[in-house]
């Protein structure tokens, strides 16, 4: 039996595809599109038994051709870029990939676990996961939503498990191929390492210099989540999955750049030392995001713990801590 993760090549996949090695799994499909090959390092300490390109891998599945026995499907697959353009392209690979691969699973009775996003709440301030709360303000968050009113309509017939997670902002190892979607962590460090400063938007949405405020998740219990609904296959439902805390982005640029001071044997400074010294500088915030930028997000995550995830969520002082010092021990200067 195989366990399949698309996007297997991706910043979380590729993190639930070396956490499965960790336990001993290693009968695993990676599906991916390797048109840009650099996201292969990703895969390159891992232990997989075969790799399918992401368009063969749909074809053999819509054509009722794929053979091998599964045990679970891991859907981790998507565009996430929130400033695409083209929604056709968009639906088309979060949408009708999603579900054609969705029914496959229903008509197996495979377990299904997928990738949705925190964006489908747009500009909300309540996160909890029901339709009122729900309005995407660009096609990336449109096409994670409309999948998601797809799966509710499934879940009450459905004879195996449909689990689906609601992503905050992650962060963590094997993102460096998102280039400017990676995470606003891995932004600040290579700023503060390149040039020994780390810029912030300035203020909006009513929100100060670096105060605009998001729940930030380590990718480390992104997969723990992952692999707890993997060994439930008994337990379904759409799950925000977010520490239940929102930090700003000052907390974060604090965060990282103290990382960084650690791991050089340099003392911490606080927040206003560093606006002090410019290691912290302010820009304007980009006309093109205006009307698209969540500027606050919290995950509510009653259902989640409803659901029976006991364990605690790394702080963005833990997380990032922890995720400077990989990038340092890696061999990125510090």
């Amino acid at each position: 039996m195989a366990l399949i993760v698309t996007g297997a090549a991706g910043f979380i996949g590729s993190n639930v595809v070396k956490a499965l090695n960790e336990r001993g799994t290693t009968g695993i499909v990676a599906v991916d599109n390797l048109t840009r090959a650099e996201k292969i390092v990703n895969l390159a300490d891992c232990e997989i038994a075969d790799y399918r390109d992401k368009q063969e891998f749909i074809e053999a599945i819509r054509g009722d051709r794929f053979d091998t026995p599964v045990e679970a499907v891991l859907h981790q697959g998507a565009c996430s870029d929130t400033m695409e353009a083209d929604g056709r392209y968009m639906m088309s690979n979060n949408y009708r990939y999603s579900i054609d691969l969705l029914e496959w699973c229903l008509a197996r009775e495979i377990p299904f676990i997928y990738a949705s996003s925190a964006s489908v709440y747009g500009a909300g301030r309540d996160f909890q996961e029901s339709r009122e709360h729900e309005a995407p303000l660009n096609v990336y968050g449109y096409s994670k939503f409309l999948f998601d009113q797809v799966v509710r309509r499934r879940l009450e017939g459905a004879r195996s498990q449909i689990a689906g997670f609601r992503y905050f902002n992650v962060y963590g190892r094997r993102e460096a191929h998102k280039g400017r979607m990676a995470s606003v962590a891995f932004h600040f460090f290579n700023q503060y390492v390149g040039a020994g400063r780390v810029r912030l938007f300035e203020g909006s949405g009513g929100y100060g210099p670096g105060e605009q405020v998001r729940d930030f998740v380590s990718v480390e219990d992104v997969v723990r989540v992952n692999l707890f609904f993997l060994d439930h296959p008994e337990t379904s439902g759409i799950f925000n999955v977010g520490t239940g805390h929102g930090e700003t982005f000052n907390a974060v640029a604090h965060a990282t750049i103290n990382a960084v001071r650690k791991a050089r044997g340099e003392a911490e400074l606080s927040l206003d030392e560093m606006r002090a010294q410019s290691l912290i500088e302010y820009i304007p915030f980009p006309q093109q995001l205006m009307g698209k930028y969540q500027s606050y997000t919290q995950a509510d995550t009653t259902a989640l713990r409803g659901a029976g995830y006991e364990a605690a969520f790394l702080t963005v002082g833990e997380g990032v801590e922890r995720y400077v010092t990989a990038r340092v021990k890696s061999g990125e200067a510090a």
